[in-house]
């Protein structure tokens, strides 16, 4: 998964199609309505390392378009699920969320360099990952394929057909090449993986049948065939659940703040509230782990 990351904006891929055959608009019921407000907890923010509690912000690299994860609305304000759940987590720890768009390559670099405090934007909480930098497990996600409407494909058995992914995240680097080898493995042709840079463009790509499948978060792929009114639909099971986490700098103190911040939201259901509200209830836990990948 994004890295690992159903959630956000029309995407871009969806968007042009929406273009084409004037179906639906650019941000059109995306955005609750309803925001949830959080109070600062006092022993939460003693927890704080104080060169992060003396600036008053939180600042958290994103990737976006990741919907409904995390996107743009109309205006231009970075929105979505991970934004609306690290805004209030923040304010448990009584700081600001101070959100900053960066290539997702390049949030784990910048968290160890200290540009950033931490990262929200889908990550599966992996072993190599974790051997970088620590994270607070928020969400559980596994993988989900999409095709064409009509289409028939078996990811267990996509040998020679191309699969879209994005760039860098565990469909490209593990998921999608493991199934590949097997493929080659068995006598078979293996499968042309296509990499793409944002999430939008490889909705964009099996729209317009550059690809013949895409793999992706379930709730990232289950959003997509939802918005795309009738032209995508799941191919396959759902299957390798992981936990999404939040990284921060490896040993930081700002790990057990933001678990215990976190787990605070779920205990008194401000947590599942804000998953309701964008419709992604499915994936929540009802408990925070530093460091929680399996295996």
């Amino acid at each position: 998964m994004r890295r690992a990351r159903v959630f956000g904006t029309v995407l871009a891929a969806l968007l042009l199609g929406s273009v084409l055959t004037g179906c639906v608009t650019n941000n059109e019921g995306l955005v609750p309505a309803e925001q949830v407000k959080v109070d600062r907890v006092d022993e939460i923010a003693a927890l704080v390392p104080p060169d992060i509690a003396s600036t008053g912000r939180l600042v958290i690299g994103v990737n976006v378009p990741y919907a409904p994860n995390e996107f743009k609305d109309e205006s231009g304000e970075i929105v979505g699920f991970d934004v609306d759940l690290m805004t209030a987590v923040a304010g448990v720890m009584g700081l600001t969320a101070d959100f900053k768009q960066a290539d997702f390559a390049r949030i784990i670099p910048a968290v160890q360099a200290g540009t950033f405090d931490m990262g929200a934007s889908s990550f599966t909480d992996t072993k190599e990952r974790e051997e970088s930098v620590d994270f607070v497990t928020y969400y559980r996600a596994g993988i989900q394929w999409a095709q064409r409407a009509g289409d028939s494909i078996d990811p267990d058995d996509a040998c020679g057909l191309r699969v879209g992914v994005q760039t860098t995240t565990t469909e490209d680097i593990d998921e999608v090449p493991a199934k590949s080898d097997a493929c080659v493995a068995a006598g078979k042709p293996p499968i042309s993986k296509i990499k793409y840079d944002s999430q939008d463009a490889v909705a964009n790509a099996l729209i317009l049948g550059r690809v013949d499948a895409l793999s992706a978060d379930s709730p990232v792929t289950a959003y997509a065939i939802k918005r795309s009114n009738g032209r995508l639909v799941p191919a396959g099971e759902l299957f390798d659940s992981a936990p999404y986490g939040w990284p921060v700098k490896k040993g930081s103190p700002l790990a057990p703040a933001l678990q215990q911040a976190l787990q605070h939201l779920i205990d008194t259901g401000v947590y599942q509230q804000i998953a309701e509200n964008w419709g992604v209830g499915a994936g929540t836990i009802t408990t925070s782990q530093i460091n929680g990948a399996a295996g």
